[in-house]
């Protein structure tokens, strides 16, 4: 975690210093409204980090004499051999299409897109087994 709250209040410090700069040089207002809530927006971040840390054991990043291999782990499943992306990503492209052509294409670009995601997060589930072991 070190690492991490170390990065974010560097980063506001960036931000904050880049702010003043804009502003000695003459940017605009929205400019330097935007660099300001970065600086504010990292600090908070980094503020929370370093607030948790000490709740946290520590990470293999903090470790100044650990290895990659101690982070090493299980990342997630991630689908070989599915198909659902497509019909999910042809679905989007319908219902943001409909909002330039029309209401109609929207309707079924988005029911499509209910079924497309439905269909994603459940691709691997099985009904459960009944008592008697059918299915």
């Amino acid at each position: 975690m070190k690492t991490a709250y170390r990065l974010f209040i560097g980063l506001s410090v960036f931000y904050t210093i880049t702010a003043v700069v804009y502003w000695a040089v003459g940017g605009d207002p929205l400019g330097i409204t935007g660099i300001t809530l970065a600086s504010f927006f990292a600090s908070l971040i980094g503020f929370y980090i370093w607030y948790m840390s000490g709740r946290m054991p520590v990470l293999p990043e903090d470790n100044l004499e650990g290895e990659i291999a101690d982070s090493a782990g299980e990342l997630g499943f991630y689908s070989p051999h599915s198909w659902w992306p497509l019909p999910l990503g042809l679905s989007i492209c319908a219902a943001g299409l409909g909002l330039v052509l029309g209401w109609w294409l929207t309707v079924i670009g988005v029911g499509a897109l209910f079924i497309s995601v439905i269909g994603f997060v459940l691709e691997y589930e099985s009904p459960e087994v009944s008592a008697a072991g059918k299915h």
